[in-house]
């Protein structure tokens, strides 16, 4: 995750670097994905939820056991995810006692539950910030989450939350079909009052990887950072406060330190980029671990395919400290980085970005990432510095391979 708002406030406000650890152990930010049961069908969803019962799922004595292990842990943050989390039978028994054991425990939700004694519960939890998904306005959000209905549902799932006090954020996946809905978006978390804004960029995993083919064209990406940077330094200058994060390509953050540098001058840029190499860029296994519905665990929400072990046979903390080869390249800095990633000059801000996509497109996980939206030029690489990928666009329904080197 890039945090730009808080990025964006070191040029006005700029404090001393802080270095992440960057061997383990480590204490990730855990996203569980308590099942796969969702009453919407996502284009983009990485699980491949539905509304059935799924066969394997954690018992609710194997999800309270992995609880008081994360909890001994002591991990930083938790986030409840699906699926729908909600659709989860023994939701408001995890819940509580998840906000026992963790400092910050967060929701990941559609928000079309979020209404009546559902959400009265919610609030009495004490979430420390409810993420509510929407894909466009209206009808579009409704093509893209396959129910129709949904958009409102979900907007009054914001309303219910902001009158009850949750913190709220709107998460957003930019693609081909609803990136002009950007603008009208960030109008509606001002219109509602909404607090955080997070920009996903698609990641190839699930039905993600069937519809990659409506991922945005990297000018579309452009644009949408341009506008996004624009509104996060109003909210530096005290106009129409919003917290913006983009997640799923760690590119972000380069092209923002080169906006800095336009703007701002070399001065600015450095001390921001001191601050971004700090943080090293992508953390997949190592600032950020995922469990999934069945108990796996993996080194982030989209590498389903490549499981470290089960919180039913061993402890989470054990699986996490333990040694994993996958884990132990992934907290390498640098990392065995190939092709455009590997020749880039400022792979210590980005750490490579997003690995899966690597993966999934070439079937190596250190290949470059074909998402990167940047020039030759912005990232301070030569034409010849690097083996050349190119990747032909996925438009169609079938998983030939969809890369070849020139």
């Amino acid at each position: 995750m890039f945090r730009l708002s808080e990025y964006m406030h070191q040029i006005a406000n700029p404090t001393p670097v802080r270095t992440r650890q960057a061997t383990g152990p480590v204490k990730p930010v855990v996203i569980w994905n308590l099942t796969r049961r969702c009453n919407l069908k996502c284009r983009h969803c990485y699980t491949v939820s539905a509304n059935v019962d799924f066969p394997g799922e954690l018992t609710h004595e194997q999800a309270m056991s992995t609880l008081e292990d994360l909890g001994t842990f002591r991990i930083p943050a938790l986030i409840l995810s699906g699926g729908e989390p909600l659709d989860r039978h023994d939701f408001f028994e995890i819940a509580p006692r998840a906000r026992q054991l963790v400092r910050m425990l967060a929701l990941s939700t559609n928000g079309t539950k979020l209404h009546g004694e559902t959400v009265d519960r919610v609030a009495e939890i004490g979430f420390d910030y409810v993420g509510i998904s929407i894909d466009g306005i209206g009808a579009t959000n409704d093509w893209f989450r396959g129910v129709e209905g949904a958009y409102a549902d979900a907007l009054r799932g914001v309303r219910e939350c902001k009158a009850r006090g949750i913190k709220v954020g709107l998460r957003f996946t930019l693609t081909e079909g609803n990136h002009t809905h950007l603008p009208d978006l960030l109008r509606l978390c001002d219109d509602e009052g909404v607090d955080k804004f997070y920009l996903s960029h698609l990641v190839y995993a699930g039905r993600g990887d069937k519809h990659r083919g409506e991922d945005a064209e990297h000018k579309r990406t452009r644009w949408a950072m341009d506008l996004l940077m624009e509104r996060a330094w109003q909210g530096v200058n005290g106009e129409r406060n919003l917290d913006i994060v983009t997640g799923n390509n760690d590119a972000d953050a380069v092209y923002f330190l080169n906006w800095i540098r336009q703007k701002f001058g070399d001065e600015k840029a450095d001390h921001v980029r001191a601050h971004l190499a700090a943080w090293g860029g992508n953390s997949s296994g190592l600032g950020v671990a995922n469990i999934d519905t069945l108990g796996n665990v993996h080194p982030d929400t989209y590498w389903s395919d490549y499981t470290i072990g089960s919180v039913k046979s061993d402890l989470f903390s054990d699986l996490w400290t333990g040694a994993d080869p996958m884990l132990a390249q992934l907290r390498t800095r640098p990392r065995p980085l190939k092709g455009r990633c590997g020749a880039c000059a400022l792979k210590d801000v980005c750490g490579g970005n997003t690995r899966i996509r690597a993966l999934q497109l070439t079937g190596d996980p250190w290949a470059e990432d074909p998402a990167c939206y940047l020039s030759d030029s912005e990232i301070g690489v030569e034409d010849g510095d690097y083996e050349r990928l190119t990747v032909t666009p996925f438009r169609g329904k079938s998983h030939d391979p969809v890369h070849r080197f020139a």
